[in-house]
């Protein structure tokens, strides 16, 4: 039986990850990271404008366009997006994480992590391999049409927007996720 359903397990993993993100079979381009960039902060800054007004006072700004999810069981997510300082790209990084559990599914998700300080965004581009919850507390906020925030979500140095959900696989975390510097 173990024989069996491990190759099954592999070969449906395989077909999520073709079919959730066929044009993401090689890295994008810098050109294609940075206009995907462009249109998903639009979007939370459109959803959200308590994102906005942190957007413009943020020492640098993390965007990942898309983060694909799949899983049956064993489960991943990836995603390519763009380090922004003073409105100019800084880098390019990946974001990634795998899990195990009761899962099943494919989705996609935006990204934005906000780091409002000086001291945060440089621990950020000083690490290789920053990893969500192990390398900073990352408070995360559903981007919604309140856009409104607490004082006390505003003052933290690592604040992250999920939003632009869509597809069939439940539970949202960035805790664990791992991100790294890519060369596109």
């Amino acid at each position: 039986m173990t024989r069996l359903f491990l190759p099954v397990v592999a070969l449906f993993l395989l077909g999520l990850s073709i079919t959730a993100a066929p044009h993401r079979a090689v890295a994008a381009s810098a050109v294609e990271i940075d206009a995907e960039a462009n249109e998903a902060l639009e979007r939370l800054y459109k959803e959200s404008s308590a994102a906005k007004e942190l957007g413009g006072k943020a020492s640098g700004i993390l965007i990942f366009p898309s983060i694909t999810k799949g899983g049956f069981i064993l489960g991943g997510e990836y995603g390519e997006g763009a380090l922004r300082v003073g409105g100019n790209t800084d880098g390019y990084y990946s974001s990634g994480s795998a899990s195990l559990g009761l899962q099943i599914g494919v989705s996609s998700r935006s990204l934005v992590i906000m780091f409002m300080t000086d001291k945060a965004l440089q621990a950020f581009k000083d690490s290789d391999g920053w990893e969500a919850g192990v390398d900073a507390d990352v408070t995360v906020v559903e981007a919604g049409a309140t856009g409104s925030l607490d004082s006390t979500t505003a003052n933290k140095p690592v604040i992250g927007f999920n939003f632009g959900e869509s597809g069939l696989m439940a539970g949202v975390s960035i805790e664990g996720t791992k991100v790294s510097k890519i060369d596109p």
